[in-house]
């Protein structure tokens, strides 16, 4: 890929951008092409990912030119493939015009949660949880992967990797079940049907939201399980870690137990880089649950802060939110080398991913 132009703010400062981070713990994808030179603005930019409804208008093909958004999350209702397709097209053409492509993702979970709903898997997860058949996932979830390539998306935002441990939990038939083994088992061959085929899986929502019983988009959510039984739902992200999955989503609920200071994991050192990352091994791409959600919305330098501890991709549900936290880590890093290294850090990740996507046939500029 190209170098990129500055776009807006023609005095960005420009930082050095390191090698390519490999995209997942057990293979290393091939590498993103180095950098001499970033952008602050584009250093930035290709960290936060924007949701979009339908069509996009001009100011929002502006940013994706100029460099302020690296990704697109896909919400809401789509009336139809064709609409889905004219749009993503739209999307990487004006990314193309600044050098790289976009990450553009979709929740397609299965069942209730599908943003391509004439999409499989048409079943929930739960109902595939009871199942317990590893090869019918693998063979819905290559499926689903083969419906997004068509409509030019290339991010799922599944499997969910959650254990249900609560009959009260929120999640409800969005997970494959209670039983560690097994929601193991099917999580890691959801990734590898998408993967084989060509889009990247996301594990979430790290370290586990099974017993959360009201649902972290809502309200701020505090889990106060034991250690135990924290480490027990870790073993479906490690085997998804083990499959190879390209992304890990990180809560925004906060987990005293693993980090005593009380901060969302999404903002947490010691669950991100030190759990995530040296424990459990994942040098993919971490990717933050919506920063818009009532856990993280309110905390201030955001953005900053889930940066710092570790996440790569700024995930928003709200386009005006998602400019206010871009605004506020532009201002931040330009004033401390301290971040902007760890946000060359975070891009050459994000490279590597798309880098790993354009291998696998998908966009390219």
């Amino acid at each position: 890929m190209p170098r990129c132009g500055t776009g807006r703010g023609a005095a960005a400062v420009l930082v050095l951008a390191g090698a390519a981070a490999c995209a997942s713990a057990t293979a290393a994808p091939a590498a993103a092409p180095a950098r001499a030179a970033v952008p602050l603005v584009r250093l930035v930019g290709e960290t936060v990912m924007s949701p979009l409804t339908g069509p996009p208008d001009a100011a929002f093909l502006a940013r994706v030119g100029d460099g302020e958004l690296g990704g697109v999350i896909l919400v809401g209702h789509w009336r139809s493939s064709a609409a889905m397709a004219a749009v993503t097209r739209q999307l990487q053409a004006a990314a193309c015009s600044a050098g790289e492509p976009l990450l553009i993702g979709v929740d397609q979970e299965g069942g209730v949660v599908r943003r391509l709903p004439w999409a499989p898997p048409f079943d929930t997860p739960a109902e595939l949880g009871r199942l317990d058949d590893a090869a019918r996932v693998e063979q819905e979830a290559a499926a689903a992967a083969a419906a997004l390539r068509r409509v030019g998306v290339d991010v799922d935002f599944a499997p969910v990797a959650d254990t249900l441990t609560s009959a009260r939990s929120f999640l409800g038939s969005r997970s494959f079940g209670s039983d560690t083994a097994v929601v193991a088992d099917l999580t890691a061959a959801f990734v590898q049907g998408l993967q084989t085929a060509g889009i990247a899986a996301t594990a979430k929502h790290f370290p586990g939201l099974g017993t959360a019983t009201v649902n972290t988009d809502d309200r701020a959510v505090t889990i106060r399980a034991a250690p135990g039984l924290l480490q027990r739902g870790l073993d479906p992200f490690r085997s998804a870690i083990a499959a190879g999955v390209k992304l890990v989503m990180v809560s925004s609920a906060a987990y005293p137990s693993l980090d005593a200071s009380g901060r969302p994991a999404v903002f947490s050192q010691p669950i991100v880089t030190g759990l995530l990352r040296r424990t459990l091994g994942f040098n993919g791409v971490v990717v933050s649950d919506a920063l818009d959600a009532p856990g993280a919305v309110r905390v201030p330098h955001a953005t900053t802060l889930a940066v710092e501890a570790g996440v790569d991709l700024l995930l928003y549900t709200s386009d005006w939110v998602s400019r206010q936290g871009y605004a506020s880590l532009l201002a931040d890093a330009a004033g401390s080398p301290a971040l902007r290294s760890e946000l060359a850090r975070a891009g050459a990740r994000i490279r590597a991913l798309k880098a790993w996507l354009s291998a696998a046939g998908g966009p390219t500029c």
